[in-house]
């Protein structure tokens, strides 16, 4: 215990500043491309701080196993070139000792990155949707109360209103246009008011009209129709944001049974990081050997390819299973056998397991 309480301080130090320092060079990013949004009045100030936490959450699960594993690399390192390591040998404490106190840290750092990644992430960009969509709704909703035509939320609707009352959502005099062009016919609706479209993700857009008429017009001059209506619902395409919202705000049970190649790599990708931040903790502890008064130069170069290495395969290869190319197995897991393969090599190397 006296073991693992001291190895596990010297990793978590550096971990807890660097993790902290990632988070606030994130934070910083993040925040200044949402506070520029809500400047330019297309989100609230409350919107724009709520997002940055979301989108902290998110990244919490790369941030926390890239700091994990230059800790270990850090830490095991110090314990090396202070002779602290030549010590604990000479009492009788084997490498293997070392890995397991290693391993034991390595295992609640994993388990706190399996809920960000698994519960956390899809909880997050689920949320993320939402308010993006409340404030895109509500930015085109002052777009278009300029009294000018315009595209209504990218869909082949053309609308227009005379007035608006921004705190019911209404439009006042509005006016709807959308053309059929292969049954050649040709919809208008004219309303004294009309609510916003609902941009939820994962649901389809929908605008309520009232107290107006409903015109469909033939272009080839055979039948028109004209409805008189209170209250109408018309339902807008938005296919695009239901791709986004299935493939990262569902949860991972649900995309456990599907079998399409895109849910199948956000599964794997989901599962899969906190064995990455396994694999980088173990791998970082015979990176940092090194003989006292000894340049680590070069174990730190070998450290940091492999780290980008990783990550790198790990991009192709999830790439890979969403276009298709690369089957459901292997796939990611195919991948993480590689690195486990990498790190038996690198505990094995004769230069790796000197004192």
């Amino acid at each position: 215990m006296i073991i693992d309480r001291h190895i596990s301080l010297e990793i978590l130090r550096p971990f807890v500043l660097g993790l902290g320092l990632l988070v606030l060079v994130f934070i910083g990013f993040s925040a200044a491309k949402q506070l520029s949004a809500a400047a330019a009045g297309q989100l609230e100030m409350q919107t724009a701080f709520k997002l940055v936490g979301l989108n902290t959450l998110v990244t919490l699960e790369i941030l926390m196993p890239s700091a994990f594993f230059f800790s270990v690399l850090a830490a095991i390192g110090r314990l090396y070139r202070d002779s602290e390591m030549s010590a604990l040998y000479a009492a009788g404490v084997s490498r293997g000792r070392i890995v397991e106190s290693v391993l034991k840290l390595a295992l609640v750092i994993a388990l706190l990155t399996g809920v960000i990644s698994i519960l956390g992430r899809p909880w997050a960009f689920r949320t993320s949707y939402e308010l993006e969509s409340r404030a895109a709704a509500k930015f085109d909703l002052k777009k278009m109360a300029t009294g000018e035509f315009v595209n209504m939320s990218g869909s082949d609707y053309i609308f227009i209103a005379d007035d608006l009352d921004l705190e019911r959502g209404r439009h006042k005099g509005v006016f709807l246009q959308k053309n059929y062009e292969k049954a050649r016919r040709s919809e208008i609706i004219i309303a004294e008011a009309a609510e916003l479209p609902i941009l939820n993700p994962g649901h389809a857009m929908q605008a309520e009209f009232f107290k107006g008429y409903n015109y469909l017009l033939d272009l080839r001059n055979t039948q028109d129709v004209t409805l008189q209506f209170d209250n109408l619902i018309v339902r807008l395409d938005n296919q695009e944001a239901q791709a986004q919202y299935r493939r990262k705000a569902e949860t991972t049970f649900n995309l456990a049974r599907s079998d399409q190649p895109r849910d199948i790599a956000e599964f794997q990708w989901r599962l899969t990081t906190p064995l990455a931040t396994l694999l980088l903790a173990l791998m970082a502890v015979p990176l940092a050997r090194s003989a006292p008064r000894e340049s680590r130069t070069r174990n730190v170069l070998i450290a940091v390819g492999i780290y980008i290495g990783l990550f790198s395969m790990t991009s192709v290869v999830r790439t890979g299973i969403e276009q298709g190319r690369i089957g459901e197995l292997p796939g990611l897991w195919g991948a993480y056998a590689l690195e486990a393969v990498l790190l038996v090599v690198l505990v094995r190397q004769p230069w790796m397991t000197r004192r």
